[in-house]
């Protein structure tokens, strides 16, 4: 399997395990660079942004990545759901970013709780955000994204 992954990318089966520690890491090969992305987004933001506009604009900043192709997305996403030890591999990757994004916070000066709960409600509305741009053809992701906090913000705000 991986020969042939490495074949049709024109490399060796050592090259292909130089870039990936086996087969399924593939699927997540943008990870490090969407984490990157964020991050540098997060940093840049204004001081004067809330802590959601922070993370809002983080995921912005992603959203290039993952928006680049909407069938690979898609093919990508029904493999992940439809194994169970990739879903669990998402999730956790997830989870490094979502801990980043509230690590990222902290250094801004936001207290932990806030932290962790903006960095989560983040990876709630990027989820919300992906599954709509996958689904519909005409919705950009950043626009996506916006709704998706659009309508946390009116959820928390009724109580």
């Amino acid at each position: 399997m991986v020969a042939d992954i490495a074949d049709r990318a024109g490399v060796t089966a050592r090259t292909f395990f130089r870039y990936f520690a086996d087969k399924r890491e593939v699927l997540f090969d943008k990870a490090g660079e969407m984490a990157e992305k964020s991050l540098a987004a997060l940093e840049a933001a204004p001081a004067t942004a809330s802590t959601l506009a922070v993370v809002a604009a983080a995921l912005d900043a992603a959203a290039d990545l993952v928006g680049q192709d909407r069938e690979r997305a898609r093919q990508r996403h029904a493999v992940i759901m439809a194994n169970a030890d990739l879903r669990e591999r998402e999730l956790i990757k997830l989870a490094h970013m979502s801990a980043a994004l509230a690590d990222g916070l902290r250094r801004r000066g936001v207290d932990d709780t806030e932290a962790v709960l903006a960095a989560e409600a983040g990876a709630a509305v990027h989820r919300v955000a992906f599954e709509r741009w996958a689904a519909d053809d005409d919705l950009d992701l950043r626009d996506a994204i916006r709704q998706s906090f659009q309508q946390l913000r009116t959820l928390t705000a009724a109580g």
